[in-house]
């Protein structure tokens, strides 16, 4: 088989459909180089120029493979090996002579469809490797029947993908779920995205133009209002006169609430993080999973989040929490770095030397923040050393972590303990699908404040200033901003159910094919009958599915080799070759109708003339290609009165 320039065009094609998505991981060098490359070898295609010589391809790849060195530090883990691979399946093509040569870059490109999935493993990822397989497998039939036009190729291929769908999901159903990344190395595996377990002036905002979904909530119930979904995240504590950060984990005293009410049940969907924190709404008192419960309520997970998991959580929207906290904590609660934000300290004392009462300071500072000018904003100006009084009494201006920052210094300052919360506040149901979508637009930061009697209290400093905010999300809070995304600024009916039907589609998705982990799988098998379920017995039933379907398969494509190719005329013919072999003229497997007839002929004289009607009507029929109804039926009278 020669190597055309259609197939050469398939392979590039191939080899550029599969590589593209790559192109936002890799590095700017390597995207331009494999770009050059493939153009080169397309110009060789169509000028039908000499490819370059090895030598020149052995120092291109030995160049290469020191470039992705020298930016990964490594030949190995997941970005260097997928790097390394696609810029050797670019420098393949420039050395691509013979048949061993183009099967080797369509099993590569196969490979390279894999590694598609290490990155995103989306409904559009899925179906662009699709057309990615699809398009591999005509120029590999193109490579192995050159004579083929394309539309019978296309066709093949596709026909083959079909078949292979059975198997497909008996493989998925069956075959032990992996837990971990499935390339094996774990620590390039995960990107952390979300929250981070610190905060500092612009964390969220920044946060906030993201319309990535962080998880979503299905309630067993009617959900809550709005400004009652505070998603519970990382708690923070310390504060160096910049950043908040979750300093040490107290576990010594185990979190309590009393006077719980307004209970509410849920499950959650949470999207992977790469940190170790799940969200649950204020209070959460019990999970369907095993959690690691912190002094100051939250719940983390005991190993980080790095796949897509699900969780019931019963909450109590109603509770009064820790109301006997201990010293330590309380103490915790106040300390405040020494000689920062002057301004700020003495407004405070202030405060605490007027007023006296501590729910009469907390008044104070929400109604500064109410009525002095201040601005809710996604792009606050930047603030110095002192954050807090460049904040409280120049810029007025922030996001919700400049309002819980402050708001947590001006209480520990006034001998209130204090603590800032981050999470995630509100969420957008999705009528169609049944059930919230909370994105990372909707981070937020809140202040918890400890009050004797009460124990800890949720004060949102953002609702003094912007209560649009907690009622109806960044949306509703800042509705022309022109830093938001697009579809979070939208009122247009149809986009938003573009959008809600785009959600649950991807909802379904992952809660039936990335969802479907091992105890999934467990449960589904169990509901089909299979009981104590190990690995010998899942084995032995794949083993068993895949001969049965392949059996099967296989009997439906060489069920033709065992069909009587036959037709109407050789039926009638057949029955007078019948007649003829009754009185001992047997027809031979070499003899064709004329030849029969002759040795016929020979052999019954009187009758040579309706032997040699019959036989050439039947290879006018049989053969000419121009039969009608007409001369069937006078072949089948001829024949029927043949008489012997």
């Amino acid at each position: 088989m020669k190597l055309d320039k259609p197939l050469v065009y398939g392979l590039l094609a191939g080899i550029l459909l599969v590589s593209a998505p790559h192109a936002e991981h890799l590095p700017s060098w390597e995207s331009a180089l494999c770009a050059m490359l493939l153009a080169w070898r397309t110009y060789l295609n169509y000028s039908a120029n000499p490819l370059p010589p090895r030598w020149l391809l052995f120092m291109l790849s030995i160049a290469s493979a020191a470039g992705i060195f020298m930016t990964y530090r490594t030949l190995f883990g997941r970005d260097a090996g997928v790097a390394l691979l696609i810029l050797l399946a670019a420098l393949k093509l420039l050395e691509l002579r013979s048949i061993r040569d183009a099967t080797v870059l369509i099993y590569l490109a196969c490979f390279i469809i894999i590694t598609n999935f290490f990155y995103s493993q989306s409904i559009t990822t899925a179906l662009m490797m699709l057309a990615s397989l699809l398009l591999i497998l005509t120029t590999w039939l193109h490579l192995h029947s050159g004579a083929l036009a394309l539309k019978p190729r296309l066709k093949i291929a596709a026909l083959l993908m079909l078949q292979a769908v059975p198997l497909t999901l008996l493989l998925f159903i069956l075959f032990p779920r992996v837990q971990g990344p499935l390339w094996g190395m774990p620590q390039d595996a995960y990107s952390s995205s979300g929250l981070g377990d610190t905060m500092a002036p612009g964390t969220l905002s920044k946060l906030s133009l993201s319309q990535a979904v962080a998880f979503r909530v299905t309630f067993d119930g009617a959900s809550p209002p709005s400004g009652r979904l505070y998603w519970r995240g990382p708690v923070l504590w310390d504060f160096d006169g910049i950043t908040w950060s979750a300093g040490i984990k107290m576990r010594s005293n185990p979190p309590r609430l009393d006077n719980i009410s307004s209970p509410v049940d849920y499950t959650v969907m949470l999207e992977p993080h790469n940190k170790t924190w799940l969200f649950a709404l204020d209070m959460p008192t019990s999970t369907s999973i095993p959690v690691v419960k912190t002094d100051d309520f939250q719940i983390q997970s005991k190993a980080p989040v790095t796949s897509r998991i699900r969780y019931k959580v019963h909450s109590e929207l109603g509770y009064r929490a820790n109301v006997e906290e201990t010293p330590f904590q309380l103490k915790r609660a106040l300390m405040l770095p020494g000689g920062l934000n002057p301004r700020a300290r003495k407004l405070a004392a202030e405060w605490r030397t007027s007023l006296h009462d501590d729910n009469a300071i907390i008044r104070a500072a929400l109604t500064r923040y109410n009525s002095e000018g201040f601005v809710y904003t996604l792009e606050p100006p930047l603030l110095g050393t002192n954050s807090v009084d460049d904040f409280l009494f120049e810029t007025r201006k922030g996001f919700c972590e400049h309002y819980a920052s402050s708001f947590v210094f001006l209480m520990r300052a006034a001998s209130i303990p204090a603590r800032v919360v981050t999470g995630y506040q509100g969420g957008e149901p999705n009528l169609l699908g049944g059930y919230t979508i909370v994105r990372q637009s909707d981070a937020h930061a809140w202040a918890e404040v400890w009050l004797e009697n009460r124990g800890w209290i949720r004060i949102d400093p953002t609702a003094a200033i912007s209560p649009e905010r907690v009622q109806g999300g960044l949306s509703a809070a800042m509705p022309n901003s022109p830093e938001l995304p697009f579809m979070a600024r939208t009122h247009s009916a149809w986009l938003l159910k573009i959008r809600f039907n785009l959600d649950l589609l991807n909802y379904q998705w992952n809660q039936w094919v990335l969802g479907y982990n091992s105890e999934r799988q467990l449960a589904f098998l169990s509901r089909l009958g299979m009981q104590d379920i190990t690995w010998q017995k899942m084995a032995l039933n794949l083993l068993i599915g895949i001969a049965v379907l392949v059996g099967l398969i296989a009997l439906m494509l060489l069920r033709r080799l065992y069909a009587r190719q036959t037709d109407a005329a050789q039926v009638l013919y057949l029955r007078f070759c019948k007649k003829l072999a009754r009185h001992g003229i047997v027809r031979a497997a070499y003899e064709g109708p004329q030849n029969f007839a002759e040795r016929a002929a020979r052999s019954k004289p009187q009758l040579a003339a309706a032997i040699n009607d019959i036989s050439a009507r039947y290879t006018g029929l049989r053969y000419s290609g121009q039969a009608d109804e007409g001369d069937l039926l006078a072949l089948r009278r001829a024949i029927r009165a043949f008489k012997i």
